[in-house]
């Protein structure tokens, strides 16, 4: 089957009763995870977003503390993991200051890791790599929180 532009779905539900997306809604949230996370996002957490930034932040820390430690290989693997979810949690937001205070915590929860990064090539460019796609991003905004972010990110680079 192939499925139809967005405009087209978007005309759709605008005849459809409330009822009718309501039951859409319900049976989208049955089929994938993503998308009941998407709903929860969307009805419970959109209104506060520093209670979202925190919530997600003690999901990376729990993240982090259940990590392999036994080799690198493991690490890495776990720490790629983390950073998809992470950009998961980015695209339900779809806000830039939260995009990138997730990832700056990241970046810090990685940099203070221990085993350290600097002994493996992999994680250390996965490291800069993410630096330089924050740089990117703050460029966006504005002045004062160019400003603001350029310290951390400078503080963390050092």
């Amino acid at each position: 089957m192939k499925s139809v532009s967005l405009k087209e779905i978007k005309l759709e539900l605008a005849a459809r009763s409330a009822d009718d997306l309501l039951a859409f809604c319900l049976r989208l949230s049955k089929f994938k995870k993503e998308n009941n996370e998407l709903l929860t996002y969307l009805l419970f957490e959109s209104f506060d977003e520093a209670l979202y930034i925190a919530n997600v932040k003690v999901e990376i820390d729990l993240q982090f503390d259940q990590i392999n430690k036994t080799n690198y290989y493991f690490i890495r693997k776990s720490i790629r993991k983390i950073l998809v979810n992470t950009k998961k949690f980015i695209r339900y937001s779809q806000q830039k200051e939260t995009e990138i205070d997730l990832l700056i915590y990241f970046c810090t929860k990685l940099k203070l890791f221990s085993p350290s990064i600097i002994g493996n090539t992999q994680l250390q460019k996965l490291f800069d790599n993410q630096i330089v796609s924050i740089r990117k991003k703050v460029s966006t905004l504005h002045e004062d929180l160019q400003f603001d972010y350029g310290i951390e990110l400078d503080a963390m680079k050092a």
